[in-house]
């Protein structure tokens, strides 16, 4: 193949997109609207860490990055979970307690797949490049740079250009797609809480959770021992609090074990930016068999899996394999990427709004962690023929949609099985009584 493959959006997504293609010898040039972010700062308060469970792992040692990658990866085997009062209280992830996910930061990933895109043959990459407009029918696209406007064009233009993705703003523009896009009545937020004394200040070997009801805080570890922690709170909320003693006094009653571990928290909070959530649905996902959208670009989630970069990584493999399913055709292999990957994309979408609610309102109820320890209990028992929901999704690359069905079986078998065993044990229980 020798098409002209332009790529928009040099993030994740769009980064190990180009290294999957140029393995196929196509000439690629990936477009990004940041500058280069190799070597500077993150933006602040925009650096939500990452959790790369095995999807994501598949996709990256495809190309042989997974080593490098999982350098600076930190694993967790489970949640700790922080009470307003009392003993911390540690859940496995899996029934083994050996699994884990692992906690990367964003732009550490980037700059390492930025890097493998850049060594790559045939692979170009133009930073500070805006998308102004798009032909999709005929692959001219223009661009706002510091130099001025400038036009390009290419054979496949494929947008993976995140939530508020440009490309899906020209497909919907040209009347080629609709979308549809359901904000959670939630935003968040970034704190720090930095190495104390050169140490974790926390057990690094967990994802923290501050469960609050109808909101909470998570923190995951770095390589350099700090921890990164977001809020999520009710759209509103963070408004409510603007004054430094009043942002004081909410975290010291809200929050009571995190305020002496974080000295710039009520900073951070002033000054750090609210960020939005929301799940994307587009329909349909490419246009003309040479236009298509990528990742969150197509179909962002909220992040409460832990899985909008590894569903995101599982679309470059799928593409992929689509091209070569299809002999390398564009034309069939965008449609068929689609048909593959939509009614999985949608499932993990219905997913992490349901993780939500565990994670913000069951993982600190007693009745819940009498639940997993049943389930951890039946997975030990029978291993390959119960497997949990959270096993499935994050250490397998088991499609989305299967791991929905498969656990709403589970569920039916087992509450028909307690049934059972109830109905057993009352009939027990009445003939004891006659017999008496």
């Amino acid at each position: 193949m020798s098409e002209r493959v332009a790529i928009v959006g040099a993030g994740l997504a769009g980064s190990l997109l180009a290294c999957f293609l140029a393995r196929r010898g196509l000439n690629v040039t990936l477009y990004e609207r940041r500058p280069e972010p190799r070597g500077g700062q993150a933006e602040r308060g925009r650096s939500i860490n990452l959790a790369i469970s095995e999807r994501g792992l598949d996709a990256l040692r495809r190309i042989n990055l997974v080593d490098q990658v999982m350098a600076d990866a930190l694993p967790m085997k489970g949640r700790m979970i922080h009470p307003v009062e009392g003993p911390l209280d540690f859940q496995q992830y899996s029934a083994s307690g050996e699994r884990a996910i692992n906690s990367i930061s964003r732009g550490a990933l980037n700059n390492a797949l930025l890097d493998a895109a850049e060594a790559a043959p045939g692979v170009e990459i133009r930073f500070e490049h805006r998308l102004l407009e798009l032909d999709s029918q005929a692959g001219k696209l223009i661009f706002e740079t510091p130099a001025g406007k400038v036009e390009a064009h290419a054979d496949v233009v494929l947008g993976a250009d995140g939530a508020g993705s440009a490309v899906r703003g020209q497909l919907l523009a040209e009347g080629a797609l609709s979308e549809e896009v359901d904000f959670l009545d939630y935003g968040y937020k970034e704190l720090s809480i930095p190495a104390a004394g050169g140490e974790f200040a926390l057990d690094p070997g967990a994802l923290h959770i501050w469960p609050r009801g109808t909101s909470m805080m998570i923190a995951l570890p770095n390589p350099d021992r700090s921890f990164t922690c977001t809020l999520f709170w009710p759209t509103g909320s963070f408004d409510a609090l603007n004054t430094s003693a009043a942002i004081e006094e909410h975290f010291r009653t809200q929050y009571p074990d995190l305020l002496p571990l974080a000295p710039e928290l009520v900073d951070d909070y002033r000054h750090n930016p609210v960020g939005v959530l929301g799940t994307v649905h587009t329909q349909p996902w490419q246009a003309h068999g040479r236009t298509a959208l990528v990742g969150d670009a197509a179909h962002a989630i909220v992040p409460f899996y832990g899985q909008g970069a590894n569903c995101a990584f599982e679309d470059v493999v799928e593409l992929d394999r689509c091209l070569g399913d299809t002999g390398g055709s564009w034309a069939r292999a965008l449609p068929l990427y689609e048909h593959r990957r939509r009614e999985n994309t949608e499932a993990i979408a219905e997913m992490a709004l349901a993780n939500f609610v565990e994670m913000r309102d069951k993982v600190a109820s007693p009745v819940f962690r009498l639940g997993k320890r049943i389930e951890h209990a039946l997975e030990r028992h029978l291993p390959g023929r119960y497997v949990s929901r959270y096993e499935l999704v994050s250490f397998s690359t088991t499609p989305y949609a299967e791991v929905r069905d498969r656990v709403h079986r589970q569920h039916q078998y087992l509450a028909a099985a307690v049934l059972a065993g109830a109905a057993v044990l009352g009939a027990a229980a009445r003939a004891g009584r006659r017999r008496r």
